[in-house]
């Protein structure tokens, strides 16, 4: 059986070092906001060329605390891709703001930056592109748009570490890059951990008083702030899987373009342009026929996941957006397929996918 992901294997080349950071953080007696928090912090801003970086519980609470920190009135606009997971349009409705669906690109799948100027009113306060799959957003547009009509520009990157659009890390384009290390990301931890990349002072500052319930010195609170802190433990295993980043990535990629150079023209193939070097945190393909090609290749023994099954306004939750119509973004949750390829497959793994796929 070809697994579509086993943490186990992932993380197993580090188990030794895991341990031992282990056994010191154990050793030390601080478990919050410590030395690895700080450590990690430093290291993963100067990775994504950006001047702050802030530690947080959750990718969804690092897009969260980017919106809060702008204080926008209630009811104001967030623009965003209505093809993102959920999580991204949770947290401008949980700061009480109102998300306004534009569809993505057929060949990106992320947002389409032509439809952006579209949907602008005179509410609208802020764009949330999301890098989805590992792929970066065309990102000239977006800026010019963002720096005419005056708007902030928040960048989902949970899928998107090390990604670069034309030499640029993601991150850094604009007011706030939210990042997720969700075990199975290409940077992922050993549980839940987020982080929030800024260039400005003001808002780091902010960030880090409003993860800590609002507090800039203990018992003494300045905002209305949540629990949203990034454990020492969990940075101490980041800090060590950082410092191989670009390999992992570069595995994935290795991996990747075997299924580029290799599947039949039948299968929908992920876009790939000199201006975007992708990740791959998914290798996603579309297809026709997905149930029925995931239900062949399972019998196959090639396990497969679909992200994602269900377009955010078809949500239950979203039942609010159930009379729109967004039918770019139901194409794609219609025909998406991932495939395997995670840090633990071999080159021998992906060929026999693609043995397999190419006789469906």
């Amino acid at each position: 059986m070809i697994e579509y992901e086993n943490l186990a294997k992932v993380n197993q080349p580090f188990f030794d070092k895991f341990k031992r950071a282990f056994k010191d953080v154990l050793e030390s007696g601080w478990y919050i906001l410590g030395g690895e928090v700080q450590k990690f912090e430093k290291e993963f801003a100067s990775y994504n060329n950006v001047r702050y970086c802030s530690g947080v519980a959750s990718g969804l609470d690092a897009l969260i605390l980017s919106i809060q920190v702008l204080e926008l009135e209630k009811g104001s606009e967030i623009i965003v891709p209505s093809n993102t997971y959920i999580a991204t349009i949770l947290a401008i409705l949980k700061n009480g703001l109102i998300p306004v669906l534009v569809e993505p690109d057929i060949k990106t799948y992320n947002i389409d930056s032509l439809k952006i100027e579209t949907f602008i009113t005179s509410k609208t306060k802020a764009v949330l592109v999301v890098h989805l799959y590992g792929k970066p957003c065309e990102m000239d547009t977006i800026l010019d748009i963002c720096k005419r009509k005056k708007l902030y520009l928040i960048e989902d990157c949970a899928q998107a570490h090390g990604a670069e659009y034309k030499g640029r890390k993601v991150g850094g384009f604009g007011d706030f890059g939210a990042f997720s290390f969700y075990p199975t990301k290409n940077l992922g931890c050993l549980g839940d951990g987020g982080a929030i990349t800024t260039n400005k002072s003001e808002y780091h500052d902010k960030i880090k008083m409003l993860r800590n319930y609002g507090s800039d010195k203990k018992y003494h609170n300045k905002y209305i702030g949540i629990n949203s802190r990034l454990d020492e433990i969990q940075a101490s295993f980041l800090n060590i899987k950082l410092k191989v980043l670009d390999h992992i990535n570069q595995h994935k990629r290795t991996l990747a373009q075997l299924y580029l150079d290799n599947l039949k023209d039948d299968h929908i193939l992920p876009l790939v342009h000199k201006d975007f070097f992708d990740v791959y945190h998914i290798f996603n393909i579309r297809h026709e026929k997905r149930d029925e090609l995931k239900a062949y290749l399972l019998k196959n023994n090639i396990k497969t996941e679909i992200h994602y099954p269900v377009a955010p306004h078809k949500q239950k939750a979203l039942s609010f957006l159930s009379d729109q119509s967004f039918p770019i973004s139901e194409e794609i949750h219609k025909t998406t397929l991932s495939l395997p390829v995670s840090y633990f497959h071999t080159k021998d793994d992906i060929l026999k996918v693609i043995e397999v796929l190419n006789k469906f």
